[in-house]
């Protein structure tokens, strides 16, 4: 049995040498996963990954450190966005994309993307959907409840945050009193990627206090299925970092990169 270790937290300093690699999985010459577990996209191919068994080297890529800006990331994505992979010489980036990616490749189990044209087509809608719908709105719950304040040591802008929330209610009662009044999943009987991508978005806000699942019992309960389909562990453990609070240090470390941040943040959020 391959040993799995678990992915660390390094300095800064150490860039994304092959010090920063971490294997998980079989022996040979694995693909490369560039990750940032605050990310939920990211966890959502973390998760995958592990548990289909696909091996891999996980090197971490810390938007907070401005890692996603180096040159050296640059050359596997030149959009500076995670998550991507390197698969020898072959390059992707795009969440979805990679995820797909990895179901064809490894052939992994049909429940995550079903051959059947219908149930298909299910996920790949909800996948279509979720961009702006869901994945958009839940980040910038996320990013006003906790990084802006974090970079720029102000409180949380509660009227700003009111305003983020309410931009995700119309999906999140879409998913409580349509979809998931129909069926146990979000697209078929059984939990696919849709699931996945869904689960790790609405974990970010909730993970710093915002409770997206509080007022929505269909949705409390499909959570609870998601978790226990996923593996309870595995998801704390690709959860670690969101759900424990950020190092203040971190934002006093590089106070031209957090004034940055700040910015980009404050347009984001506008």
């Amino acid at each position: 049995m391959a040993f799995i270790s678990r992915p660390q937290q390094t300095s800064p300093e150490a860039g994304l040498s092959g010090e920063r690699r971490t294997t998980l999985g079989g022996a040979g010459m694995p693909l490369e996963l560039f990750l940032d577990l605050y990310s939920p996209p990211c966890r959502a191919i973390y998760i995958f990954a592990r548990k289909n068994g696909i091996p891999f080297e996980f090197r971490p890529v810390e938007l907070g450190r401005g890692e996603h800006l180096k040159p050296e990331f640059l050359k596997v994505n030149p959009l500076g966005k995670v998550p991507a992979l390197r698969d020898g010489d072959f390059l992707l980036a795009e969440s979805v994309a990679i995820l797909l990616y990895l179901t064809r490749k490894y052939q992994t189990a049909p429940n995550w993307y079903p051959p059947e044209l219908k149930a298909r087509a299910c996920v790949d809608e909800y996948l279509a959907w979720q961009h702006a719908a869901i994945q958009l709105p839940a980040t910038n719950v996320y990013l006003c409840k906790s990084l802006l304040p974090h970079f720029s040591g102000q409180p949380v802008d509660t009227m700003r945050l009111d305003r983020l929330l309410g931009r995700l209610k119309p999906a999140l009662q879409h998913l409580d009193q349509e979809v998931l009044a129909a069926k146990p999943f979000l697209a078929t009987e059984q939990v696919s990627l849709a699931d996945l991508m869904a689960f790790t978005e609405l974990m970010q806000p909730t993970a710093v206090g915002c409770d997206l699942f509080r007022d929505w019992p269909r949705l409390a309960a499909w959570r609870a299925r998601v978790e226990a389909a996923l593996g309870p562990e595995l998801v704390q453990e690709a959860h670690k970092l969101v759900l424990q609070p950020r190092d203040p240090r971190d934002a006093q470390r590089d106070p031209q990169l957090a004034q940055e941040l700040v910015h980009r943040l404050l347009e984001r959020l506008s």
